[in-house]
């Protein structure tokens, strides 16, 4: 289901505001800012957390579990995608007649009065919308922003700056992104994905072509190179918008040469309106160069000096869950990714692969929902081949219920014909690290990769190997 736009109202016009689902990386640092702007917020999760703790140090009312009397006197209502239609929050909100926002509305909201920059795009919203991040406080501009996942420099999704940008993570799943009320809208890539939402991939497409040519967007920062971003490229242009291009394409505005990647990060020479000069990064993969040269395009289009742009992005360390390094033990290195569609399989162990050297990489995959895992089983083991060795697990349902005959076998079995011997499955998370550990040996290199709890897995196997050390 898809959500549609509605109009925002100024936060300090929402009275008192509840958030369901409030521990979830989206939805903590919206009301983290409601808080700190004085808004009285209040908030359900179904489990504890380190999250929920931090919330109420900022003041904010926290509930473990969800019932109906935990809304208190609140006015609005938060809630995210995942949200479903019986929590009992809700449905009491609805039966009260309360104002019930989506968390794109929520943080819309709060980008009101201020630029705004949009960052979606199928892969890597949350590495470019980071770094832009990264790159507009590296000089000295101080800007609010909320991304997907937490900056490892400072440990959080969110910051509330006193400077004019405001730079989110614009989610296409639902089609959310086109709530927000930005002036800036980066496009990093379109391929199809989320179709259980969207239905087709020209449906998807004409999604992000609504986004960039909606009112008050005056910059689209959009992809030179990717098939999917050149496609929909016309249509923004006619729509009378100012269109940045980034990516190695020779008439690309900014411009990508030189790529070289040593055994930790990234370096190219990066050259737009007359600056040209290094660009060297401390996060490694052609992609990130990629989004790099996405947020360098955005500091220029807001007024920014190329030289200070390049400069500062050599301070992006990373977020959480992006390449994200777990462990060395016993001569083994384990790494940790978000990557859940096949192309992001297939950028992250490239990248990996560079990191390698003469050892193996091995990959631990766990599939997320079944409509994706439906669609896209075979490019899935096609990306997964890359790898030495391959260990599938069962597929992490989030929002979805179970389709018959969709079981994670089936990208176990796309991976078996593209790499032959190199695959094993197991259904359960509980058998992944003992699995993995019995397969690794001293100079291999391991990711885990996707967008459920696999996130677990590294620091298992690292006990594991830590007890055999």
């Amino acid at each position: 289901m898809l959500i549609d736009p509605v109009p925002l109202v100024p936060v300090t016009d929402l009275g008192a505001v509840h958030f369901i689902a409030i521990g979830g990386a989206g939805m903590s640092g919206v009301a983290a800012m409601y808080a700190a702007l004085g808004v009285p917020v209040s908030g359900s999760d179904q489990a504890d957390s380190a999250t929920l703790a931090e919330l109420a140090a900022l003041g904010v009312r926290t509930f473990v579990g969800h019932d109906a009397s935990q809304l208190g006197d609140a006015a609005t209502v938060v809630v995210s995608s995942a949200v479903r239609d019986t929590n009992p929050e809700l449905a009491e909100a609805r039966r009260r007649g309360l104002r019930v926002w989506h968390r794109s509305a929520a943080l819309g909201a709060l980008m009101l009065g201020r630029t705004g920059v949009a960052v979606t795009g199928t892969h890597g919203k949350t590495t470019t919308s980071a770094m832009t991040a990264t790159l507009l406080a590296g000089v000295g501009a101080d800007p609010s922003w909320v991304v997907g996942s937490p900056l490892a420099a400072t440990g959080r999704a969110w910051h509330l700056g006193a400077g004019d940008a405001f730079v989110v993570e614009a989610d296409e799943s639902d089609g959310s992104f086109r709530q927000y009320p930005a002036g800036v809208v980066v496009i990093t890539n379109v391929e199809a994905d989320h179709l259980d939402n969207w239905l087709t991939p020209d449906a998807y497409s004409a999604g992000f072509v609504e986004l960039a040519t909606s009112a008050g967007v005056e910059t689209v920062v959009i992809s030179a190179d990717d098939p999917g971003a050149l496609a929909i490229t016309p249509a923004i242009r006619v729509a009378g918008k100012r269109v940045l291009t980034f990516g190695e394409s020779p008439d690309a505005d900014v411009r990508l040469t030189d790529a070289r990647f040593p055994a930790t990060g990234a370096q190219a020479v990066l050259a737009a309106d007359g600056d040209t000069g290094p660009l060297d990064l401390a996060v490694p993969g052609r992609y990130n160069l990629m989004n790099a040269s996405a947020a360098h395009a955005v500091g220029r289009a807001l007024g920014i000096p190329g030289p200070a742009l390049r400069d500062a992005a050599s301070g992006f360390t990373g977020t959480h869950r992006r390449f994200q390094p777990v462990a060395d033990l016993a001569g083994v290195r384990v790494f940790d990714d978000y990557a859940h569609h096949p192309t992001e399989v297939a950028a992250t162990l490239t990248a990996a692969r560079g990191l390698a050297g003469t050892g193996r990489l091995v990959a631990c995959f766990q599939p997320h929902l079944f409509t994706r895992t439906r669609d896209f089983a075979t490019e899935f083991g096609q990306a997964l081949a890359l790898a030495d060795e391959v260990l599938v697990l069962g597929i992490y349902p989030a929002r979805e219920d179970p389709i018959p005959g969709v079981t994670g076998r089936l990208v176990a079995d796309a991976a078996q014909v593209a790499a032959p011997g190199r695959v094993r499955y197991v259904e359960t998370l509980a058998e992944a690290a003992p699995a993995l550990a019995s397969l690794v040996r001293a100079g291999d290199l391991v990711v885990t990769l996707g967008a459920g709890d696999v996130t677990k897995v590294g620091p298992a196997l690292a006990g594991l190997l830590g007890a055999v050390r």
